[in-house]
């Protein structure tokens, strides 16, 4: 029942104003990865030892996920989700240091180390929103196989010559568009997601929208970042024993820095 006198009505509800700063989209030119890349040199050859510390975690990272994988590839997708829990905090020491040589400040191996430590809320849950899409994807994987795959199970050694069998293209077509859309959405997700996290200390859910913002409103550009950091990973790789990323690790980490930075503006 209504106890409202008769000339008066219920004043509509107004949300309140939103306390997310404002930001938008930075236009991107073709040459803005480039020139990211450069920044990230510059970023790396000014703290070597701190740099190299990380490539050397990123190294052994994947030295353990390619010794389990052929020891014992069952717990392969375990290994990777402990290194998709360790290495973004492993990347914001990296941003770290060049956002505090980008305001003209002493970066320190401790203060790397330990930034995430305000942030770990929002880290924790941009994390798990990782992890749930790694899982998801493991599983779209297993149905693929299961579906197209047309000669058998591959064994760990012989995964290549199996998958690449001409009986298979089926499998590697479905293989191929799966793989790539789930890489696409952690791409989105994850591009400047977490140097926003660690500049201006918004929510994980704020962040991975401002990152899917950039990756809608710039496609072409952030499409060619992308290609470069896969090209970059994977020429790091072929090296003998995938020394290569001790330094792409780093490079790729600092210009991870400088992508945010060209890309996003704060009103």
């Amino acid at each position: 029942m209504n106890n409202l006198p008769p000339d008066e009505s219920p004043t509509p509800y107004v949300p309140p104003p939103s306390e997310a700063s404002p930001r938008e989209v930075i236009p991107l030119s073709w040459s803005d990865p480039m020139r990211w890349l450069v920044l990230g040199w510059r970023d790396l050859t000014a703290y070597p030892g701190i740099s190299l510390f990380y490539g050397l975690a990123f190294w052994c990272m994947a030295l353990v996920l390619g010794a389990v994988f052929r020891a014992k590839p069952e717990f392969t997708m375990t290994i990777a989700s402990g290194c998709l829990l360790v290495g973004p905090f492993l990347a914001m020491g990296l941003y770290e240091v060049s956002r505090r040589r980008e305001l003209g400040l002493a970066a320190g191996f401790v203060t790397s180390m330990t930034c995430w430590k305000t942030h770990l809320r929002s880290m924790g849950l941009l994390v798990g929103v990782l992890i749930v899409l790694e899982l998801l994807w493991g599983r779209a994987s297993l149905v693929v196989i299961a579906v197209f795959f047309n000669t058998g199970m591959p064994s760990s050694v012989g995964v290549v010559q199996a998958v690449f069998n001409p009986g298979n293209w089926e499998f590697v077509l479905a293989y191929t568009l799966v793989g790539s859309a789930f890489a696409a959405l952690v791409f989105a997700i994850t591009v400047v997601s977490i140097p926003m996290i660690l500049d201006r200390d918004t929510d994980a859910i704020t962040a991975a929208i401002g990152s899917i913002e950039v990756v809608v409103m710039q496609p072409g550009v952030m499409l060619l970042w992308g290609a470069l950091i896969v090209a970059l990973v994977t020429g790091a790789l072929l090296l003998p024993w995938a020394l290569g990323l001790v330094l792409a690790g780093p490079l790729l980490g600092h210009a991870t820095w400088h992508a945010y930075r060209g890309s996003v503006r704060w009103l």
